[in-house]
This record gives structure tokens, C-alpha cells and sequence, in this order.
């Protein structure tokens, strides 16, 4: 690319790390950070054992324990009491040891889901590239990092060289249009904004790409709403998602353990503001939304695709777009147990599961707690909050937030993955339909035969109280 010619954000970051480009293969790029965890990590460092390969550089690979680890007690996580579980943590500890990582384990005070931990501790930061054996590893693009998960063999591959072999995504420009001052509509969230997205343009709608997320609804987010459209990016088919760093993103890094401090920290910024889109850039697709028409959205099917808002019904046949889809939705509506037409709101809920590294944060706490503050969970339902760290775990407890839920019926967990995925104690019973602030509602996501159903932190709130799914814009708030 000629240096004079306007650059996206995604093409600064990708040049910056090209170590080559053979030619006919992929581009090598070397991979700044790279986060670890108890269940993608043992084959690889197994690996590494069985070739003779050092860690290329420790330093550049942080650990935590997360996936499987029980959420009910600091006891049942000292000692897991699944065999496979207690194994694969086990193996994780001896590996950082012996390899010189740095592991939050389940008594650290840092410790929490990878993708939580990393933007608190300041691991996460503009410009980088990061890696996990994680799906959503997205997540950090919020900060305008290139972020994305990868395989197994590919964790190996950058533990052993710090670098990956990668085909260079296209672009594709989403821009989310607000309000005044890009305020969104009372009700909604960027959680119904990725859920949005993601209905309109399918879950391959944008496969092949790096999504960049712009506008005055997107600048007017905060981290943690950021956080969770680039979270849900790969949803949609896209490789990553990011967002432009700004003066949100610099306030939110500041000071953190890992940011650089004083003649450096304005070094840093310097260098990240440059990294923003150039004008007249081009980006291979765009799409414009006008976030002022948007309403709370709840999934009714088993993909993050299949989503209405919470004043309409569920979809009919005829609504399909394709054979495909009439197919697709034939299954959702046996495997969930709905009827087409059914309107949102007479769609009963059995357990509300708020948390996970989509909506696990203190913001995400903060507006649960403002809906179900005063009132009790209905009879029929149970409810849990899961903190996705024990940096948020501690933070709502020092704002009394799990008073507020404790009070109203919930149980109030220890930080993990919980309920996002059936890979630990906190799973749904068959046929039991989960009103969830996760990413995914695949069939047996949340335990086999469980129905998810995907949503706002506010909205999950206003479900575990009324029983059913629950219009918020019309809630009834008591303080």
C-alpha cells in the first residue's frame, strides 16, 4: 500500500505487526500478547514439552483460570470436586510454573474470565495484537486492539514463536448513528445493538472481515458497552471486531497495572490516537444504522441471528429469507419449545443467568441491580449473578449491589464462565429456558437439552422478576 493512500485503523495495526508476506502464503504477524486458559492450553504446552521448545517470551502470555471452575464457593474451587475440571487446572498451574507465566489462579484477587481481566489489569491496550484460545477474544477490540481467537496448534505456535501465519481479513465499516450527543433510545443497550446487527446481517454476515464499529452511538459508549459489541463480533462471521481509541478508552486505561505511567503514558496516547481511521479511507463493505429506531432485543431461536424485539412475536415461517432459514427455524421452534407467532412477552423463563464476558461487568451489575432493587424474584424462577472478576465481584460488593440481589432472590456467585457454557457445575436442566446475558444460544450451550435465550443485563432482571420475558422501557423502577 502506497503510505500516502488513506488507511483504516485495522490496516495500521495490521502493518505495524507483518514480520513477512511470502509470497502465495500467508502473512506472519507477530502476536503482542496472548492470553491463556485451563482448557485450550494443556495440548499445546504438551506440545512444546514434546519438541524441546522453550516459551519464545513469557512475559508476553498471561493465564487464568476460568471455563470450568465452580462459581458456588472459594471451597469448591480450591478443590474441584469434576475430575476433568481439577485436571485441566492443575495442569495449567504446573505449566506456568514451568514455563514462567504469570497465572491469576482462583485465590488470586485478580482472577476472572480471560477476556475480563485482561482490559482491568491494563494487559489490553491500542494497537496490540492479541490471541486466546477463546472464540471471543474479540472482545479487546474494543480498544481498538486486533483481537481474535485461534485453535490449539495455533496456541503452540505462539507460545513457540510469537508469531501466527494469517490471511489478511477484509474490512467491513459498521456505523451506528445515535441521538443527540449519540444517546440511545431509554431501554436499550449495546447489547441490543450487536443483537441488531447481528439479526440484520446474519451470523456469517460478515465472514472473512475485521468489523470497525463506528459513530456517535458507538463514541458515546461506554468501555464496557464497547467491550460487549466486540465481544459478540464473531456472532456475525467477522474475524474481530474494533473500535477506534478515544478519549473514553485513554480514561479507562489510565492508571492500570500494566499501562505505562508518566512521560510514557503520554507517549502511548500520542501513538494511539494516530491509529483512528485516516479520512477518505476505504473499507471493502459498510453498513449505516440508525440506532434512534432500535428496541430492547431478546433471541428466540437457537442462533444470536435469530432475534426480535421484545414487542413483537416470534417469527413465522413465511418471515424466513431462505429455504435454509425455513429449515433453520423449523428446528428453533421444536428444539425451544415455542410456537411461531408467540409475542415475546408470554414467553415464560425457568432461570435468569446474568454474567460472563459479554455482560459480567460492574456497568452491566449496576443496571440488573437498578431494576430488580425492591422487588423479589417470581416463585418460579431462579436466578444467579456471576461477576465475571473478583475486581467487579469486589466493586459491587463495596456499592452494596449484591445486598440488592441477594435481597431480591438471586445467588450471589464467585467469579467464571458459569453459565455462558456447559462446562462447569452451573448448567441447565433439559427443557429449562434460560433468559441469558451471554453470547451464544446454540442448543446445549448451557447445558444439554437448556434453551437460551439472549438479552440485556436489564432486561434478564426485569425476566427473573416478572417470570417472563419483560419490556424494561416500561418498567416500574423503585429507586
Amino acid at each position: 500500500m502506497n503510505p500516502s493512500t488513506p488507511r483504516t485503523m485495522f490496516e495500521k495495526v495490521w502493518q505495524q505487526h507483518v514480520v513477512t508476506e511470502p509470497a502465495g502464503e500467508p502473512t506472519i504477524l507477530y502476536i503482542d500478547l496472548q492470553l491463556v486458559h485451563e482448557v485450550t492450553s494443556p495440548q499445546a504446552f504438551e506440545g512444546l514439552r514434546l519438541s524441546g521448545r522453550p516459551l519464545r517470551h513469557p512475559e508476553r502470555h498471561v493465564a487464568t483460570v476460568d471455563h470450568n471452575v465452580p462459581t458456588t464457593s472459594i471451597a469448591d474451587r480450591l478443590v474441584i470436586a469434576d475430575q476433568i475440571a481439577n485436571a485441566q487446572v492443575s495442569a495449567l498451574r504446573k505449566n506456568c510454573a514451568d514455563f514462567g507465566i504469570e497465572l491469576f489462579d482462583v485465590q488470586d484477587a485478580d482472577q476472572g474470565i480471560v477476556h475480563m481481566i485482561g482490559p482491568e489489569l491494563g494487559l489490553t491496550k491500542p494497537g496490540m495484537t492479541i490471541v486466546c484460545g477463546d472464540s471471543h477474544t474479540s472482545t479487546h477490540g474494543a480498544f481498538g486492539a486486533l483481537a481474535f481467537g485461534i485453535g490449539t496448534s495455533e496456541v503452540e505456535h505462539v507460545m513457540a514463536t510469537q508469531t501466527l501465519p494469517q490471511s489478511k481479513p477484509k474490512t467491513f465499516l459498521i456505523h451506528v448513528e445515535g441521538g443527540p450527543n449519540g444517546a440511545l433510545p431509554f431501554g436499550v443497550t449495546a447489547k441490543d445493538i450487536i443483537l441488531d446487527i447481528i439479526g440484520r446481517i446474519g451470523t456469517d454476515g460478515a465472514t472473512g472481515c475485521v468489523i470497525e464499529y463506528a459513530g456517535s452511538a458507538i463514541r458515546a459508549i461506554s468501555m464496557e458497552g464497547r467491550m460487549t459489541i466486540c465481544n459478540m463480533s464473531i456472532e456475525a462471521g467477522a474475524r474481530a471486531g474494533m473500535i477506534a481509541p478515544d478519549e473514553t478508552t485513554f480514561a479507562y486505561l489510565k492508571d492500570r497495572r500494566f499501562v505505562p505511567k508518566g512521560a510514557a503514558w503520554d507517549q502511548s496516547v500520542a501513538h494511539w490516537r494516530a491509529l483512528a481511521t485516516d479520512p477518505g479511507a476505504a473499507y471493502d463493505r459498510e453498513l449505516h444504522i440508525d440506532a434512534t429506531q432500535l428496541a430492547p432485543s431478546v433471541t428466540w431461536g437457537t442462533s444470536p441471528g435469530m432475534v426480535t424485539s421484545i414487542d413483537a412475536a416470534v417469527p413465522t415461517l413465511d418471515q424466513a429469507r431462505t429455504d435454509a432459514d425455513q429449515k433453520s427455524f423449523t428446528r428453533a421452534y421444536e428444539y425451544m419449545g415455542i410456537r411461531p407467532g408467540t409475542p415475546i412477552q408470554q414467553i415464560k423463563v425457568d432461570a435468569v443467568f446474568l454474567g460472563s464476558c459479554t455482560n459480567g461487568r460492574i456497568e452491566d451489575l449496576r443496571a440488573a441491580a437498578r431494576v430488580v432493587n425492591g422487588y423479589h424474584v417470581a416463585g418460579s424462577v431462579r436466578a444467579m449473578v456471576v461477576p465475571g472478576s473478583q475486581a467487579v465481584k469486589r466493586q459491587a460488593e463495596a456499592e452494596g449491589l449484591d445486598r440488592i440481589f441477594k435481597s431480591a432472590g438471586f445467588e450471589w456467585r464467585e467469579p467464571g464462565c458459569s453459565m455462558c457454557l456447559g462446562m462447569n457445575p452451573d448448567i441447565l436442566s433439559p427443557g429449562e429456558r434460560c433468559a441469558s446475558t451471554s453470547n451464544r444460544n446454540f442448543e446445549g450451550r448451557q447445558g444439554r437439552g437448556g434453551r437460551t435465550h439472549l438479552l440485556s443485563p436489564a432486561m434478564a432482571a426485569a425476566a427473573a422478576i416478572t417470570g417472563h420475558f419483560t419490556d424494561v422501557r416500561t418498567w416500574n423502577f423503585k429507586a
